[in-house]
């Protein structure tokens, strides 16, 4: 007597069973494991899962990072960008009158400055430079904008003495040496953060 359909066919489902169950073996071992940031719900998890995975997020989780200042270091900041701010107030005129001077085409090479622009320069550049007496030398006739004698590409101011001589000086220098007699206490620090390079 012939088996029943269902027997005959038992052998080619249990072939069936099995490849099925190797396939989803296999799409587990090579599924992306759901992110740690994913909700439980969407990635279906049990209970016990979710609260290890939660305990892990909290270990790994980013601390914020610590505030740069405290109270009191935000307090003596505040200061410091007051003092900032009343620096840059103070020397911007003169910065600018340097700046205009040399960089400008208002003066041609080897001219003399005007008397407004002159006396501005003396009182607030060249008086504050450090070796103020060794520029005049033996006396101060004019001061005139030129090419520097090393770097013809730049050009700087010149104190012109009495006996014709002339020598050249930065008025960075001069602008430093200011800050320093000025704001004793913050100048260093706006030097630092103001001027390219160092004073010598």
């Amino acid at each position: 007597m012939a088996a029943p359909p269902l027997v005959r066919g038992m052998p080619l489902l249990r072939l069936r069973l099995r490849l099925h169950n190797h396939h989803r073996l296999t799409l587990n071992l090579f599924a992306p494991r759901p992110h740690p940031l994913c909700s439980s719900a969407s990635s279906g998890l049990t209970t016990s899962e979710e609260d290890v995975l939660s305990s892990a997020t909290q270990l790994l989780r980013v601390k914020q990072p610590p505030k740069l200042f405290d109270r009191i270091d935000d307090a003596n900041y505040r200061k410091w960008k007051d003092k900032e701010d009343q620096i840059l107030r103070d020397i911007e005129p003169i910065t600018l009158l340097a700046k205009d001077i040399i960089h400008s085409d208002r003066y041609m090479d080897g001219q003399r400055l005007m008397p407004d622009d002159e006396k501005a320069v003396m009182q607030r550049l060249l008086a504050y430079h450090p070796h103020c007496e060794d520029k005049i030398g033996c006396g101060l006739d004019s001061i005139m904008v030129d090419r520097h004698p090393q770097f013809r590409q730049s050009r700087c101011l010149f104190v012109v003495r009495t006996d014709g001589g002339w020598i050249d000086f930065s008025y960075q220098k001069c602008l430093r040496e200011y800050i320093r007699k000025k704001y004793p206490s913050y100048a260093e620090r706006f030097i630092r953060e103001h001027f390219k390079r160092s004073s010598g």
